[in-house]
This record gives C-alpha cells, sequence and structure tokens, in this order.
C-alpha cells in the first residue's frame, strides 16, 4: 500500500489514526451524551455539537496561520495533541448533573469541549499540510530524474491522501464500540440494562412528573421494570439510572486521553521524518522579473479562486454529510431497533465501509487511468455530492412509504406501537454505504486539490480554509433537529437530498474550468 509513496506517509497515518481513535470516541456519543446527562433538548444538544464541530474547523484555520506564520508546524501539531488531551481529561470526570450543578457543569463541558476543538485545530490541518509537503518533495525529486518519473509521483498524491484517509477510519471503526461497551458494563456492574430512551424519560419525571401525560409515564414504567430500577420509588431510580448511565460514558473518555498520548509518541519518535517547511524556505533564494512576479502573481490569483469556489460547494455536502452525528444519531435512537446495538455503534459503519471501499474505488480510479480516461478531481467531488444525495433520497423514500411522522409524534406513541413500526437496521447499514462512498470521492480528494492549488508559502492556510468550509457546513446542522422533530422525517431528508443535487449541479457548471486551474 506504501510502496511508492513518500517515507514518511506511514507515520504522518498513524499518528493521524491515533488521534482520531479519541476523537471518535466523544463524537460518537456527544450530542446523545449532551441528552442523557443534562436533560438537554435535541434542538439545544444539537446547537452545542453544531458549535463545537464548527469549532473545530474553524480554529484549523488558526492552526493553520500559527503554524505558516512560526514555521514549526511539527510544534504546533504536538501543542495540539496536548491540550486536547486536557480537554478530554475534564470529560472523564463522573460530576452527576443536577439542578444546583447544572450550570457550571455545562460550562466546565463546554470549557472542554473548546480545549478538544482549539487542539484539533492546532493538530488537523497541518498534519495534512506536512502530508501535502511531503508529496510536494516527493514530486521534486521525482522531477530530476525525468518528465515520466515526475508523471508517475504527480500521480502519486491522490491516492496517498486517501491511504492517509484510510487510517482516520481505522480510528474510527473502533472508537464508537468504546462508549456503550463501557456504559453497558457499568449499567451491568450496578445490575442494570442499557435503554436508549430511559434518560430523556427520567429528565422529565425529574423535572417534570407533575406534567407528564399519562402515556410518558406508563412508557416510563415499562422501561424502569425492563431495565431493573425500582418503579416504587421511581424518582431514586431515575436518579440512580441517570449516573451510572452517564459515568460509563465519561469512563471512555479515559480511552481518549490514552490515545491523545499514543499519538503524540508516534509523531514525536517520526518526527525527522517530517518536512521541515523552515529550513526548506530558508535554503531558497532566488530573483524574479517584474514580468515574473505578474504572472506568478495572476496564477496564484486564479488558484485561490478555484479554492474557493470548491470551499463554496462542500460547505453543504459538510451540512448533509455530518447529520450522521446529528439527525442520522437520532434516527438510530428513535426509529431504529436498537435493542441489540446501542444507536452510538452505527457510527462505525461509516468508517468500516471507508477502510472496505477505498482499496476498492483507488483501483477502479487507477484502471480507468491506465486507459486514458482519468476522472478529475473536481468531476470526482461533483459525482460525491449526486451519491450523498442518493443516501438522502433512499431515506425519504423509506420514511415516506412507513408513513413516519415527526420524531415528536413518534415519540409521544405507546412503546408497543413504536416498536412496531421500528426500521430495520439494513436501512442504516443502505444509508451509510452511499455517504461513505460520496465521502471517498470528496473529502480525501479535497484535500488533494487543496495541496495542488495552495501557494506553497500558504499550505497550512488554506489546509485551513478547507476545513473552514467544513466549518461552516457544521454551523448549519442545528437545523437538521429542528426539521427532524417537526416535520414528517420524509421532509427532513429530501432537504438533503435537494441541497447534494443542487451543489452537484454547480459544481458540474465550474469543472472545465477548474480542470484548467489545476493541471
Amino acid at each position: 500500500m506504501f510502496k511508492n509513496h513518500p517515507k514518511g506517509l506511514l507515520a504522518a497515518a498513524l499518528s493521524n489514526m491515533g488521534e482520531r481513535f479519541g476523537y471518535y470516541i466523544m463524537n460518537a456519543v456527544l450530542v446523545l451524551f449532551l441528552c442523557s446527562k443534562f436533560g438537554l433538548s435535541e434542538g439545544v444538544s444539537g446547537t452545542i455539537y453544531s458549535c463545537f464541530y464548527a469549532g473545530i474547523y474553524v480554529l484549523s484555520l488558526v492552526g493553520g496561520l500559527i503554524a505558516d506564520r512560526t514555521q514549526n508546524y511539527k510544534g504546533t501539531i504536538k501543542s495540539g495533541l496536548i491540550i486536547m488531551a486536557t480537554g478530554y481529561i475534564i470529560l472523564s470526570i463522573p460530576i452527576l448533573a443536577t439542578a444546583g450543578n447544572t450550570t457550571w457543569l455545562l460550562t466546565l463541558t463546554c470549557v472542554a469541549l473548546f480545549l478538544i476543538a482549539f487542539g484539533n485545530g492546532l493538530f488537523k490541518g497541518n498534519l495534512q499540510a506536512i502530508v501535502g509537503q511531503m508529496y510536494d518533495n516527493f514530486e521534486a525529486e521525482a522531477a530530476k530524474k525525468g518528465p515520466e518519473a515526475y508523471k508517475i509521483a504527480k500521480d502519486k498524491r491522490d491516492s496517498g491522501f486517501q491511504i492517509f484517509y484510510v487510517f482516520i477510519n481505522v480510528g474510527g471503526l473502533i472508537a464508537p464500540f468504546v462508549a456503550p461497551i463501557l456504559r453497558q458494563w457499568w449499567l451491568g456492574a450496578n445490575d442494570l440494562v442499557y435503554n436508549a430512551q430511559l434518560p430523556a424519560l427520567c429528565h422529565d419525571f425529574i423535572n417534570n412528573a407533575a406534567s407528564m401525560t399519562p402515556e410518558a409515564l406508563s412508557n416510563l414504567q415499562q422501561l424502569m421494570v425492563k431495565a431493573g430500577g425500582n418503579i416504587s420509588e421511581m424518582a431514586a431510580s431515575c436518579q440512580q439510572y441517570l449516573q451510572i448511565f452517564n459515568e460509563g460514558i465519561h469512563y471512555s473518555f479515559i480511552a481518549s486521553v490514552a490515545a491523545m498520548l499514543i499519538s503524540l509518541v508516534i509523531f514525536f519518535v517520526s518526527q525527522k521524518k517530517f518536512p521541515t517547511p523552515a529550513k526548506k524556505v530558508a535554503a531558497q533564494s532566488v530573483s524574479y522579473t517584474a514580468e515574473e512576479k505578474a504572472a506568478m502573481a495572476k496564477e496564484i490569483t486564479q488558484r485561490m479562486y478555484a479554492l474557493f469556489a470548491v470551499l463554496a460547494i462542500v460547505i453543504f455536502f459538510w451540512f448533509s454529510f455530518h447529520q450522521n452525528g446529528m439527525s442520522l444519531s437520532f434516527f438510530a435512537r428513535d426509529f431504529v431497533d436498537s435493542s441489540a446495538v446501542a444507536p452510538e455503534v452505527w457510527q462505525a459503519i461509516n468508517p468500516f465501509f471507508v477502510i472496505v471501499l477505498t482499496p476498492i474505488i483507488m483501483a477502479i480510479f487507477g484502471a480507468l487511468a491506465k486507459r486514458g480516461k482519468e476522472i478529475s478531481t473536481p468531476r470526482k467531488i461533483a459525482i460525491g455530492m449526486f451519491i450523498a444525495g442518493l443516501a438522502f433520497l433512499f431515506l425519504a423514500v423509506f420514511s415516506l412509504l412507513n408513513g413516519y411522522p415527526s420524531a415528536d409524534a413518534y415519540k409521544s406513541l405507546p412503546i408497543a406501537d413504536q416498536m412496531v413500526s421500528k426500521a430495520h437496521w439494513w436501512v442504516l447499514i443502505v444509508t451509510y454505504f452511499f455517504l461513505t462512498v460520496a465521502e471517498l470521492f470528496i473529502s480525501p480528494l479535497g484535500l488533494s486539490f487543496v495541496s495542488k492549488v495552495a501557494p506553497k508559502n500558504l499550505l497550512g492556510l488554506c489546509q485551513g480554509l478547507w476545513l473552514t468550509a467544513t466549518a461552516l457546513g457544521n454551523l448549519l446542522l442545528w437545523i437538521g433537529p429542528l426539521m427532524y422533530n417537526a416535520w414528517p422525517i420524509w421532509q427532513c431528508w429530501t432537504v438533503f437530498f435537494a441541497v447534494c443535487l443542487i451543489s452537484m449541479l454547480v459544481m458540474l457548471g465550474m469543472v472545465k474550468w477548474l480542470e484548467r486551474v489545476t493541471q
């Protein structure tokens, strides 16, 4: 897999894999954890999740600026890992949320999330920039051997970023299992059984027992009996269940701390294999004529226009795709039978498909290139938008055929009625299959695209801009839960389908121009 690629690619991929493992443990449970710990509504928890997720990518721009100005990419990356570990340590402290401490405890949780986002901003874009610099050096060395060697080396960049992306998802594949396993183990150790619907009902009883509907009280009693609680002391049982339920999640964040430290060790041991931009820039001293400077400025301007055009499109892809941590997580909890599998675990499907499908897609791209039918990076991104739309079209049709109402209306039904109409797990398998194929056409190739068009002295900044576009998409994530709770959910999925389809059409309209710029 790593044959004929830069030697530092494996070390960079392993370091990133460790960090992503720790991150995806937290990401798999975050929005559901905010609901179960603090009793927040899907809308409020979704807003916090959106701001956090956007912050990760906005702060990558800050991290890129810091690294570009100091030319200390490696030091910036190591600082990011240490700061992230600090945030995870704070999250791992198991304190029961009560009416008296919710304000400061939620504030502390948000501080921890900010530290994780800031540390990620220092780490993520700059490691990607280093990978891009590896291929710059790799191509420069190949160019010395002749045009044919240079062409072969240049064609390796897309596949290199796809390999890098696979290792991200190895961590993402394992991570979603950690929190549910620890939580269910901790519940079992306290003679309780996991149930995804109980935390919300427990919070309702503790805060608004008098105003709960007879259906909600009946649902609470039935689920509490199944979970092993004492319904004669319902208030105490609810408090106990919430405490044990959330303590198990807190303990999973200890694994995130360990993952950050492992990633730091890998990066520290391997850092000599990575390019050192400060030394490379210091060694360059070239004079240019006024005409040459004007031509270079024009080329840079065209490249930046192309970059911003693609960034504007991918905002809407991420708005749709990252619903896997929002409305799709709520869908797995509410509309899919999770008696055998916790809803968080379904997020492992996406990285599983990434790992399995990446070699297949790379082989297809390679075969087309050998036949002289290579698909350009901008065209691949447009195709990815269409495939993402198919995922939401499938969900919209399935939800319409099953007559699913809004999530709020569905959760108010008696438990027996809900169980009869719950979807089978294959629905999530199909959805994540389409979304993953779309992701493989967009995310790793988008990183490759940025590394191609970015001016060499602004690599960190441009990778930060890519991540900032992702942040803008993530800032819109909160819209998903609002539609999910208020409308029949087929309408919610139809909105995402329309967004993906329009994005594809706009991208196709710019393809020829983008292909000229990236030649």
